[in-house]
């Protein structure tokens, strides 16, 4: 660990001022990690009681021991405002968590976690969310509607199918990664998202866009690299804000080629299957379109 826990606190929240044996438990807790570390064999099942006394705490950062549990007395640390217990073995987030009313920010990314328990959604002041790399999660309870303020939410490489309901009850988010799961497709009122600015969907299943997500006016990133799509809906040109697309690894119906770069620099810049590449592909869609239009026996003689 490039920190000891001990040294985390005090950076965190002040001058220890508990027992030396509260400090010491720490102090034996990384002595242990770094050792079991050494001989390949890094486990720790809980954290020791004794850290009760520390319940003034206000952050807390502990990766790469392999924790399996999160103690269940974590719900009497009322000041936790940041709990980062990522890159861990933990397996179930304790219905206790919903105690830490003050909490803004939890990461239990990279464990074992396969359900979130509905007691999560009493942490009304959670701004920050992340549970990625969990793999197993395949959905959220509908009781996170409550978390108004969350607008950071990570769900990246796990098993969803489809969107959880509740995401577009969070009235307050503004960025989210669903990348890497099993999603066939985007919800068609995903427009109720309307504070959403960054979607990461690369790597999953999806077939079509629907034509709501061009109602979210603060969009600016789009990542659907690596799906199933077919078509890019012509309604994304008028998305103003949009600044970087990715479309790359989809079995568009259309091949469109950028146009030739009048020096070296430019051609570094450009995006193959980037803001270019979609308003070009747009564009070749419409003249398709047109095209066919005009192919139809008595088609024009219609429009006369």
């Amino acid at each position: 660990m490039p920190e000891s826990v001990v040294q985390i606190i005090i950076k965190r929240t002040g001058e220890m001022t508990e027992k030396d044996k509260v400090a010491a438990a720490f102090c034996d807790l990384q002595t242990r990690t770094r050792r079991w570390r050494e001989n390949g064999d890094v486990f720790i099942s809980t954290l020791p009681s004794c850290l009760l006394k520390l319940n003034y705490l206000q952050e807390w950062q502990l990766h790469r021991t392999n924790l399996i549990k999160i103690p269940h007395y974590i719900g009497r640390f009322q000041n936790l405002i940041v709990l980062d217990l990522s890159r861990n073995s933990i397996a179930e987030i304790p219905r206790e968590i919903g105690q830490l009313s003050n909490l803004q920010e939890l990461n239990l990314s990279y464990n074992k976690i396969k359900s979130v328990p509905k007691e999560l959604g009493n942490c009304v002041g959670l701004e920050r969310l992340e549970l990625a790399v969990n793999r197993d999660i395949c959905d959220l309870p509908y009781q996170l509607s409550n978390l108004k303020k969350l607008s950071h939410l990570d769900l990246s490489m796990n098993q969803f199918t489809t969107f959880p309901p509740v995401i577009l009850d969070m009235p307050n988010l503004e960025w989210l990664d669903m990348a890497s799961n099993r999603l066939k497709e985007i919800p068609t009122n995903l427009d109720k998202a309307q504070n959403l600015h960054t979607l990461w969907l690369q790597r999953n299943e999806i077939t079509y866009l629907p034509e709501s997500i061009c109602n979210l006016k603060n969009m600016s990133t789009l990542v659907l690299t690596n799906n199933k799509l077919q078509d890019i809906p012509a309604c994304l040109k008028d998305m103003l804000n949009l600044r970087f697309v990715n479309f790359r690894d989809n079995p568009l119906k259309l091949q469109v080629t950028l146009p030739p770069c009048e020096n070296a620099e430019e051609e570094e810049e450009q995006e193959l299957y980037g803001i270019q590449f979609m308003h070009l592909y747009i564009q070749e869609s419409l003249n398709s379109e047109e095209n066919m239009e005009s192919d139809i026996p008595g088609a024009a003689a219609a429009t006369d």
